[in-house]
């Protein structure tokens, strides 16, 4: 029986997903594979249980059918051999803000926010009462880039950064190890599906790269993980002057800036 914990991989098929799966059967790891296209998942199972001799479990599913996402929280409640969750499954936003369509911007929002967030909610009361255990959330650098003009994928995936980090807050003393991790453009089929040649962009990390550096931030047990981050001290810097910032928050009066002048 293996004794490493089982790790839950969504958005397995390709990409980000699929190379956790490989690195993580390599590391001895049994998997549960989860996505849309089950003929891709069926192939990269067989390959991995092959090459890896792990346990490879395969589930056809939508995260943003109602019906699916909950098949998926109950079998994260009930298996006790799954220990680490690897919310990645997501999507790209195609134009700009005013351009979308209803339809994609719920869609969006439910796959790359709600779907992670009810599927850590699943898992995080078995993970707290055992005292161990692992989130890991993909995120995305456009978090805190709203210059990039992807106005709903970048909320989105600042909400998976500050869910993270509420996470890691609360459940961290439990014994539960969160990570966000934050790729910059990575080669993955996101950018075909969003229209988007990835070979016109300047510079595009290799999928391979990006999940090896998140993993080392995994193995290092960051809360954040930045690959393409070269200056450490600057994600340092940033989230000191958030620090200092709520010490500034004064809530029992408005700012001075803010009082009208008299006669006014």
């Amino acid at each position: 029986m293996n004794t490493l914990p089982t790790v839950f991989i969504t958005g397995a098929s390709s990409g980000i997903g699929a190379t956790y799966a490989e690195r993580f059967a390599r590391r001895g790891h049994d998997l549960v594979l989860v996505a849309r296209d089950k003929a891709r998942l069926d192939a990269l199972a067989a390959r991995l249980r092959q090459e890896s001799n792990v346990a490879v479990d395969v589930l056809q599913a939508d995260l943003t059918s109602a019906a699916d996402l909950s098949a998926l929280e109950t079998r994260l409640r009930d298996d006790a051999r799954i220990g680490i969750l690897i919310n990645n499954a997501g999507m790209a936003q195609v134009g700009s803000f005013a351009e979308q369509a209803a339809e994609h911007i719920e869609r969006l929002i439910t796959l790359n926010s709600t779907a992670p967030t009810r599927l850590a909610a699943a898992v995080a009361p078995r993970f707290a009462q055992s005292g161990a255990g692992a989130i890991v959330n993909i995120g995305s650098v456009v978090g805190f880039a709203p210059e990039f003009g992807m106005s709903i994928y970048g909320a989105s995936k600042a909400f998976v950064l500050f869910l993270s980090q509420g996470l890691n807050v609360e459940l961290a003393p439990r014994g539960v190890y969160v990570q966000a991790v934050l790729p910059a453009a990575t080669r993955t089929e996101i950018w075909e599906r969003a229209g988007v040649d990835v070979n016109t962009l300047p510079e595009v990390m290799e999928v391979g790269d990006l999940v090896d550096a998140a993993l080392v931030g995994f193995d290092r047990r960051e809360l954040v993980t930045i690959p393409p981050l070269h200056v450490a001290g600057r994600w340092d810097a940033l989230d000191g002057a958030r620090q200092g910032l709520m010490s500034d928050l004064r809530q029992a009066y408005p700012a001075e800036r803010y009082r009208q002048p008299e006669g006014l």
